[in-house]
């Protein structure tokens, strides 16, 4: 008797679990998908009007973006989280020489691309017709960050061609 109360309630309490996990498995709002993707950024809404948008480049947070229809062009970059940080080793860069260089490619819907170029440094205001710039569904914003040579970079381009030359001299002194 026993026996068979604990197979009825193991049995109820398996159905009951098993009813509960289908039940909620079928509540979950199928915009939710966005959330659990890798490289999927939802910041539109469900049920709102959304475009959807690639980021590309020195960008923290690259991938493919839901945004609502509209959206400008600084508020998708700053929910990518900004243009990456570049650090070395031997120093920190300074931001004041930085320059972004943001590209827009836009499907003009006749086989052929639009792009527009924004180009600005940190210290100066965002360039005109960058605020306005609206988004289209499938855009690829690629954004590159560009700086001045220092004095480390041309060190490294110019010590291994010296290397290079002093190399061939002692080699060629030697087969003399």
């Amino acid at each position: 008797m026993k026996m068979r109360l604990l197979i009825l309630f193991s049995l109820f309490l398996f159905l009951s679990i098993s009813d509960a996990h289908s039940q909620a498995t079928r509540e979950v709002p199928q915009s939710q998908q966005f959330r659990l993707g890798e490289g999927l950024v939802r910041i539109a809404e469900p049920g709102q009007l959304s475009d959807t948008l690639n980021i590309w480049g020195d960008i923290n947070n690259p991938g493919r973006y839901l945004i609502p229809r509209g959206m400008s062009l600084p508020t998708v970059v700053s929910f990518a989280r900004g243009p990456s940080r570049y650090t070395t080793g031997e120093t920190t860069l300074d931001w004041s020489k930085i320059r972004l260089e943001i590209s827009v490619s836009q499907y003009n819907g006749n086989g052929l691309d639009e792009i527009t170029n924004f180009k600005y440094k940190y210290n100066e205001p965002v360039p005109q017709g960058m605020r306005d710039f609206r988004l289209k569904n499938d855009d690829v914003v690629s954004i590159q960050v560009r700086r001045r040579p220092a004095f480390i970079d041309y060190v490294r381009v110019i010590a291994p061609v010296v290397s290079t030359v002093a190399t061939s001299f002692l080699i060629i002194e030697r087969l003399r």
